[in-house]
């Protein structure tokens, strides 16, 4: 009895480039999918156990500090729910860095905004949103596509930009979105094309690609440096 022999694969498996790019492409989707449910879960997780016990210790802590009499015992008191304090401060900033809740709950509209001025804050430059008077309908995928795109223009702007002021603009006219971020930092020269080589942007670009959408860097219209992304609604 023969062996069969293995086939030849077909030219629209591993001989067709674009079927390749497809195949690539749909499996960049779906890993990009899974990371951002994984992150979602362990956000979750986060604030469902630790930061809900964390919030009952800061309690019980302060219930036990009212029926100390001693001074030293007080000042060792305060000095514990301070450190809590921190700690429930640091689990926000984790959650949030995994995953924004007001971008499911409340949508991109309010997680931008958040973002935005709590990164000013954060990093003393002077931050604006602006944004659409209504709420805009996105799914979750390009909903989570415009917050990581406004996330990392933000990012590149601590990073590199030199600037005093940023601004985050979310646009909607109902057929497609279009978010920019940009700055009156030092702009990009000539390593606008090369911008979109770090591994940051690969990603988000691939991500608005999955989506329909496109993803380009360049000098802004009074300087400095402009993060476009633009996602057809349908």
């Amino acid at each position: 009895m023969k062996a069969s022999l293995p086939q030849a694969p077909s030219p629209n498996q591993d001989g067709d480039p674009a079927a390749r790019v497809a195949e690539i492409t749909e499996l960049l989707g779906h890993l990009t999918t899974c990371w951002d449910e994984e992150r979602r879960l362990l956000a979750r997780r986060l604030h469902d156990s630790l930061g809900s016990s964390m919030t009952a210790l800061t309690m019980h802590l302060g219930l036990l500090s009212s029926h100390l009499k001693e001074q030293p015992q007080r000042d060792r008191a305060a000095q514990m729910r301070q450190l809590l304090n921190n700690i429930i401060e640091t689990n926000r900033k984790m959650q949030l860095a995994l995953w924004n809740d007001k971008l499911e709950f409340l949508g991109p509209k309010a997680a931008i905004a958040e973002l935005v001025a709590e990164w000013g804050q954060e990093h003393g430059i002077k931050a604006r949103a602006s944004l659409p008077d209504e709420e805009p309908e996105y799914s979750r995928a390009q909903g989570v596509a415009l917050l990581r795109v406004a996330e990392e223009g933000l990012r590149n702007v601590a990073a590199h930009a030199q600037a005093s002021e940023v601004q985050v603009i979310l646009d909607d006219d109902g057929d497609q979105a279009m978010l920019t971020v940009r700055d009156n930092g030092v702009g990009t020269g000539a390593d606008a094309g090369s911008s979109l080589s770090c591994h940051g942007l690969r990603l988000l670009r691939e991500r608005a690609r999955l989506l329909g959408g496109s993803i380009t860097i360049g000098p802004g219209p009074e300087g400095g440096t402009a993060l476009t992304l633009i996602l057809p609604k349908q």
